[in-house]
């Protein structure tokens, strides 16, 4: 530890020798960028060793067997993971790589510990010692070399990853060998290479495997779909290799005149293929807008099947000034035109053109040209999209008060119903918790003046969304939720914070 600390010093030094600023990196001739580079390499990959350690002491505090008494959930977060991302500002990536080869050395560590007492033991027999050692886990060596500041963190999680679990055909025996000779030639690769590597001394060392493995590919599929901060989506998938070169054949199909692909002797396939040539889009947005038309295609076909009866939707928000086409008019509780109310209404459409739409109107700006939001996304849509939408959806009118609050149902029901969940859906956007992004749909609705205890009513204003592990946390640690007119406020425990400073909870819906 001492060493490591020296060394750190040293390489923080050697570093800051090299200027503070962009004019004095340039300045640098070419053979000081190159060393330069190689020193800054150095302390990062020292600095990561610490944060590794810290990792693995964070994830040790906040074990799952600790519940919600564990040091991630006092902070407010559902898992060491979290509390890590946050506040080193990371990905979410990164900090699981920093729990798992923390935990890795933290486990070694312990081990050779043992090991070192064993030894150290006057009266301990042979047998007893190798007993200790046999518990000394395979990945040790990887551990001591980034203790020692020989491999670097990312190196290691691509070791770990690489060469796999123990199983039936790789004992941990085959697996050490392995990693004795994959430790002798890691320090000119980077941690993409190593994990390459990795990965085929694995496929050699269990080659009977192959349907197994197959079998691994196939349930490590995934599709994850996100919305990014500007409010465009991102689909991110991993496919077995079967189901992966049929994507790839698929859009290859669709996108194969566009790089290079087979000359169409057919008159018809030959002028498709200049029609896809000469189209104005790219390639990348012709292979983005077939999914989405393959997509429509399904549901329209057999939604049954395809998507269990309920076809795909998606939710509209609209002023009733923007459901009327930009023309302000006089909507009542039910959206129904006709019906007057003192109060603006909401108009919700669900739509996606393969499903109907539910429009719900929010606050009518007081200014500015009409527009609508889609839920749970905060960029605006304009009038004419919102027509379009419009064609062949229905509406569902949700009416507010001068504060933005949905009229209350008072305390006839112990649960909030259907409508006033959809109708805190438009108004919260999502969990209200701290940075959490789960949408409406996986929200649960929580009185913030509990039912029982505080004679709480079920009406709107006192009722907000909050996702099912959020709202266990907020019950199990005594985090207290409260109201400021149509402001929510986020009070901590004394716990985690003596001065109980409350913590402002806006809408997760822009246009609110």
């Amino acid at each position: 530890m001492t060493n490591l600390a020296e060394d750190l010093r040293q390489a923080a030094d050697a570093v800051a020798l090299l200027g503070s600023s962009c004019a004095d990196f340039s300045a640098l001739p070419d053979a000081e960028v190159l060393a330069g580079q190689k020193r800054i390499a150095s302390i990062r990959r020292l600095v990561d060793t610490y944060a590794a350690w810290m990792a693995a002491t964070i994830a040790e505090r906040s074990r799952p067997e600790l519940g919600h008494s564990g040091l991630a959930a006092q902070q407010g977060y559902l898992s060491p993971v979290a509390l890590i991302q946050n506040s080193t500002g990371s990905s979410k990536g990164d900090a699981y790589k920093l729990v798992a080869v923390g935990t890795m050395m933290a486990d070694a560590e312990a081990a050779d510990r043992l090991v070192e007492a064993a030894l150290s033991t006057p009266d301990a027999d042979a047998a007893e010692v190798a007993e200790v050692e046999a518990k000394v886990p395979w990945q040790a060596p990887i551990a001591r070399a980034v203790t020692a500041g020989t491999l670097s963190v990312d190196a290691a999680e691509s070791i770990r990853a690489g060469l796999g679990q123990i199983d039936a055909s790789v004992t941990a025996e085959k697996l050490a060998v392995a990693l004795e000779a994959l430790l002798a030639e890691v320090s000119s690769l980077n941690a993409d290479q190593v994990f390459k590597q990795a990965r085929r001394m694995r496929d050699r060392l269990d080659e009977a495997g192959i349907a197994a493995r197959e079998k691994q590919a196939h349930d490590d599929r995934y599709l994850r779909v996100y919305r990014l901060g500007n409010g465009t989506v991102r689909l991110s998938g991993l496919f077995a290799p079967e189901d992966g070169e049929f994507v790839l054949s698929t859009f290859d199909s669709i996108t194969g005149p566009r790089r290079g692909g087979v000359r169409f002797v057919d008159a018809e396939r030959a002028a498709w293929a200049k029609k896809m040539q000469d189209d104005l889009r790219t390639t990348e947005q012709i292979a983005a807008d077939s999914l989405v038309q393959l997509l429509k295609i399904a549901g329209e076909a057999d939604p049954g099947r395809v998507f269990g009866g309920r076809r795909p939707s998606v939710r509209v928000i609209v002023t009733e000034k923007a459901l009327k086409g930009g023309q302000a008019g006089q909507t009542g509780e039910t959206g129904q035109p006709g019906q007057t109310g003192p109060a603006p209404t909401t108009v919700q459409t669900e739509t996606g053109e393969s499903g109907p739409v539910e429009p719900v109107e929010p606050v009518e700006p007081a200014e500015g040209a009409a527009h609508g939001q889609l839920e749970g996304n905060p960029v605006p849509i304009s009038q004419e999209t919102i027509d379009r939408l419009l064609c062949d959806t229905g509406t569902r009118g949700i009416k507010f008060d001068d504060n933005g609050q949905i009229i209350n149902v008072g305390r006839d029901e112990r649960l909030f119903t259907e409508k006033q969940r959809a109708a805190m859906a438009v108004r919260d956007g999502g969990c209200l918790w701290i940075d959490c992004e789960k949408p409406p749909a996986w929200a649960e609705a929580h009185h913030i003046n509990e039912w029982l205890k505080n004679n709480g009513c079920t009406d709107l204003a006192d009722g907000v969304l909050l996702c099912h592990p959020h709202h266990l946390l907020l019950h199990n640690q005594h985090w207290t939720i409260s109201r400021t007119g149509t402001q929510y406020w986020l009070r901590p425990p004394i716990e985690v914070d003596p001065k109980q400073t409350l913590v402002a909870l806006p809408s997760k819906r822009a246009a609110l």
